[in-house]
């Protein structure tokens, strides 16, 4: 049960490596930085070191209880990132699939939504634009609380 943040990229096969011992579902879910239709050809993600860790330890924590998972990965690259590369891998495990497939999209949605992270978008002629907070991903957070 572990959060990280590195700069690094990761192999998930490494990464799973032990994950889950067991447990009776394992789910992952990778995300990649994507081109937007050619708009962009990086992505800059910033943090503040000790914070970031600190708040994504504390969701994975509570995704533990609160969804009975014995097992809990969250890894969020930062720094400069190039189309297609990965950003961030979450992985649950838990007695039941359905258990560890919403523990996963608990997750998500928080790191979507909440996590202390500043993402910049680079088009092709190097000009970038700082992302802001959709509306979509608040209302899939809000199911959450409550």
């Amino acid at each position: 049960m572990s959060a990280r943040v590195q700069t690094e990229p990761f192999d998930l096969a490494a990464e799973l490596a032990g994950f889950g011992a067991g447990a009776g579902a394992i789910v992952t879910f990778s995300g990649l930085v994507r081109d937007e239709g050619g708009r962009l050809v990086a992505l800059e993600i910033e943090h503040y070191p000790g914070m970031t860790e600190k708040a994504l330890q504390a969701y994975g924590e509570e995704a533990a209880r609160r969804f009975d998972l014995g097992d809990w990965r969250i890894l969020h690259r930062h720094g400069r990132l190039a189309v297609g590369e990965p950003i961030m891998m979450v992985a649950t495990a838990a007695r039941h699939r359905g258990a560890a497939f919403a523990a996963a999209e608990y997750l998500m949605d928080w790191l979507k939504s909440r996590a202390p992270f500043w993402k910049r978008e680079i088009g092709p002629d190097g000009a970038g634009a700082w992302v802001e907070a959709r509306d979509e991903d608040e209302k899939s957070l809000a199911r959450w609380q409550g």
